[in-house]
């Protein structure tokens, strides 16, 4: 038998996350706490080493919890303190950790009144939310029944919170901050995030491994990562530091590296996004941007006005789907639709200048294409997509081919052609 409350635990440095729920395991239902956990270990200067999902089953939670402190300082679980044969937490961490389950009078009578404010009487299952583990912290839960916990175990600290985030939120940052600031080695885990286009995966590891290779012997190590999502590539960079001011020098100068060698296709480093970067761009030359669409249906000016404050730069947004819309809104002659088809060169060039022309702005963007997955042909198949980019004294045309189903069409050539405006706004620095 351990007394929990015996042990104190060493600085906490690393952190493992396991959401519990078998509804975490299907398509209904995605796992934001973790992301939130982590968000907050990070500021705190904690590495998570790993995160886990296990569904309602005694033995595999069990498994993983012991597996988790075997390899971290701290581990926080989320969800199932809950009052019901399957909410698992507090007992697989009281058989873990070999102490037995007592029950907090206090809770009881808490959770009681709770149910009495309402005119209800209190269920007797509730009592087991009562049930703490020997020596366990409670985490007082004004918006729920379910209390958290806090325990020390030998060198180490478990965490158990509830699963609705509207409780677990405010506990994390209400009852466990202090706690964990107190836990720390006074540590800053300082994070950078380079963002590129046009670029594909293996393309960025070639240019940028004899880079950071020369990074992960020195002292203090940067870690780097190289990360595929969807439209981009991006490249990850934390270091732990003895201050703040100390990692962000670091890390500007490791950027200052990569940047270097991944010229124009590098379009952030500070964790903006591509419609970020161009809103930007325009309102430093007081410029207004207006956009025809036919295959990205709006995404782009959605992406565009997503941006707070984007109404200083976007005047309009044409989705023209059909020719007749095409002719009539934005000036595109019937002539070219019938001699080149809608998904041509000419389309999109009339398209830029015709929606130009109509909002008065000085940049214009045309896109035509076929998203799929029918409609294409020999010569323009499934994901062919022209652009055009017009300016008071420039004009730009691309046809690309993407690949995948519709919506991944769509959003790889809104991400094509708002960076082919951000490289034409950068050019004329």
């Amino acid at each position: 038998m351990v007394d929990v409350s015996m042990n104190m635990p060493r600085p906490i440095e690393a952190a493992w996350i396991i959401a519990t729920g078998s509804e975490m395991l299907t398509s209904f239902r995605r796992d934001t706490n973790s992301i939130y956990i982590t968000e907050k270990l990070n500021d705190l200067g904690i590495e998570v080493r790993g995160k886990t999902i296990v569904g309602d089953n005694h033995v595999e939670l069990g498994n993983e919890l012991r597996h988790a402190l075997g390899r971290v300082d701290a581990v926080f679980l989320t969800g199932g303190l809950g009052p019901t044969e399957d909410d698992l937490t507090r007992e697989v961490i009281a058989q873990v950790l070999e102490t037995p389950l007592v029950e907090d009078v206090k809770i009881v009578d808490q959770i009681r009144a709770r149910f009495s404010s309402r005119g209800l009487q209190m269920p007797d299952v509730n009592r087991r939310q009562a049930l703490l583990p020997k020596g366990a912290t409670l985490l007082p839960n004004p918006r729920g029944t379910a209390a958290g916990l806090w325990i020390h175990w030998r060198d180490k600290v478990i965490v158990a919170l509830p699963g609705p985030p509207r409780e677990l939120e405010p506990m994390f940052d209400e009852s466990l901050w202090t706690r964990l600031r107190n836990r720390t080695r006074d540590m800053s885990l300082s994070r950078r995030v380079l963002r590129i286009t046009g670029l594909a995966e293996s393309q960025v590891e070639e240019l940028t491994q004899p880079i950071y290779s020369r990074w992960q012997n020195k002292k203090p190590p940067i870690a780097t990562s190289i990360l595929a999502t969807l439209g981009r590539i991006e490249i990850h960079l934390s270091v732990r530091t003895a201050t703040e001011t100390e990692g962000l020098a670091l890390l500007d100068r490791a950027v200052q590296d990569l940047a270097q060698t991944l010229g124009s296709s590098l379009y952030s480093s500070d964790g903006r996004t591509l419609e970020q970067v161009v809103g930007d761009l325009l309102c430093a030359r007081k410029w207004k941007i207006a956009v025809a669409e036919s295959c990205t249906g709006g995404l782009i000016s959605s992406r565009l006005t997503d941006v707070p404050g984007s109404s200083a730069y976007f005047e309009m947004g044409v989705v023209a789907y059909g020719n007749d819309t095409k002719i009539k809104r934005l000036a595109v002659p019937k002539l070219i639709l019938n001699d080149h088809g809608a998904v041509s060169e000419s389309v999109a060039a009339a398209m830029a200048s015709g929606v130009r022309s109509n909002a008065g702005t000085e940049l214009g963007i045309g896109v035509t294409g076929i998203a799929g997955p029918a409609g294409g042909t020999q010569e323009k198949p499934e994901g062919t997509v022209v652009f055009s980019v017009e300016t008071p004294d420039r004009q730009e045309i691309r046809t690309m081919r993407f690949y995948g189903g519709r919506e991944l069409v769509k959003y790889q050539a809104s991400q094509f052609a708002l960076d082919m405006v951000r490289r034409i706004l950068e050019d004329r620095d």
